[in-house]
């Protein structure tokens, strides 16, 4: 487990549908397995967001933004940043569920390419935070492994946090948790057992045009900006992943 993980054994009970569980081949696999989805979760999400400007060029139709492309992208950074490489099966013990969601993130841009493509209008709504939320909606279906951004300023009903999650972020939020660190437990849900992992998230320079000043300011997409600053707690990528 990574060093940054505190793991605390708590009997909670939450409610969730857990389907499809995937094998693991070790005891202990799963907190890697978790700390290798949210890396490749992120890394999905930077791709678009590196792109956004391609995406909102509403002088170019066919942006090339396809879901090949976004699959190179990502197994490029990935290999760098996580040492794994998806574009050889059986690369590492949890290739299959890596593979899960890189395919989940593909059939996300694969969706989107009319809107993408779509000339003559410049603000796609293909933002970064929705892409992640529709890849991690996929990628349910497909394992069973739940995968979500949440956060006390959620704008998507979906992305509300839970009893446990909404717990963690005010353990977040408070100024003596070390900044950065995640927060890993054991507990049971439907009375089987799962790890919960969050991991928190700070605002960035380019979560601010959305998400930063003059509060209750209407952003780009409409919606009433929170007033963050850089380096405020935008929130946590929040995973639950069945145990055997």
């Amino acid at each position: 487990m990574n060093v940054r993980m505190s793991s605390l054994i708590l009997g909670v009970g939450l409610c969730a549908v857990v389907v499809g569980m995937p094998s693991f081949t070790k005891a202990g696999e799963e907190s890697e397995t978790a700390e290798l989805l949210i890396s490749l979760l992120k890394v999905g999400r930077g791709v678009v967001s590196e792109n956004q400007g391609l995406i909102n060029d509403a002088s170019k139709g066919n942006k090339g933004f396809t879901d090949e492309f976004l699959a190179q992208q990502v197994i490029e950074k990935f290999k760098a940043k996580a040492h794994v490489d998806l574009s050889k099966p059986n690369s590492a013990p949890q290739s299959a569920t890596l593979v899960a969601l890189l395919e989940s993130e593909k059939e996300v841009v694969q969706e989107a390419q009319p809107i993408i493509n779509k000339q003559g209008v410049a603000f796609k709504g293909f933002l970064p935070a929705v892409f992640a939320r529709k890849a991690g909606e996929k990628f349910f279906k497909k394992t069973g492994i739940r995968l979500k951004l949440t956060g006390t300023d959620y704008r998507f009903p979906g992305n509300k946090p839970d009893d446990f999650e909404a717990e963690v972020l005010r353990m977040f939020s408070d100024p003596r948790h070390p900044k950065g660190q995640q927060y890993v437990k054991t507990t049971m849900v439907n009375g089987k057992p799962v790890l919960r992992v969050m991991d928190p998230e700070y605002a960035g320079p380019t979560c601010l045009s959305c998400h930063g000043g003059p509060k209750g300011e209407k952003d780009i997409t409409g919606m009433k900006k929170e007033g963050w600053k850089e380096g405020d707690l935008a929130g946590a990528i929040s995973i639950t992943i069945p145990m055997r």
